[in-house]
């Protein structure tokens, strides 16, 4: 049995798939448009793309490293996140798409897969509180996006 959750949001933006990249592409400042992120350490510098890494700072006090391991400008942004001792995970990915739609419009789908600490217990847990507290996470992220856009 593969433990790995895989739970995904999405959101239809009216901008195009370029001007969503604009955004997700200033990828040391993921804290201008997600409410709980409340700052962001660069880890790496040069320009944005595969072997970027950044800490994210939460409110409570928490934060997660994440590496970026997939990057297609207007397309595509995948991480993985490392240094997740506040979360009850063993591993973490989070993976951005941005499909063009008609009208100059974008659909934004916003995903994490994870695998969850403490066995069946962690496997449920992960899918029923963390699947909630995800989906609060990624669309606050998604209408933070499209605002920002």
């Amino acid at each position: 049995m593969d433990d790995m959750i895989h739970y995904e949001r999405a959101l239809e933006i009216d901008a195009t798939p370029e001007a969503v990249w604009a955004v997700l592409s200033r990828y040391m400042h993921v804290d201008e448009f997600a409410p709980l992120v409340k700052s962001v350490d660069a880890l790496t510098s040069g320009e944005d793309g595969v072997g970027s890494k950044r800490r994210c700072h939460f409110d409570n006090g928490t934060s997660v490293v994440e590496e970026v391991t997939a990057w297609v400008p207007n397309r595509k942004c995948r991480v993985q996140l490392s240094e997740m001792s506040a979360m009850p995970l063993h591993e973490a990915h989070a993976e951005l798409n941005v499909v063009p739609l008609k009208n100059g419009r974008s659909n934004v789908k916003w995903g994490m897969s994870y695998r969850v600490k403490f066995g069946p217990f962690g496997w449920l847990l992960g899918q029923t509180m963390m699947k909630m507290m995800m989906g609060k996470v990624l669309d606050g992220n998604l209408k933070g996006l499209a605002s920002k856009v």
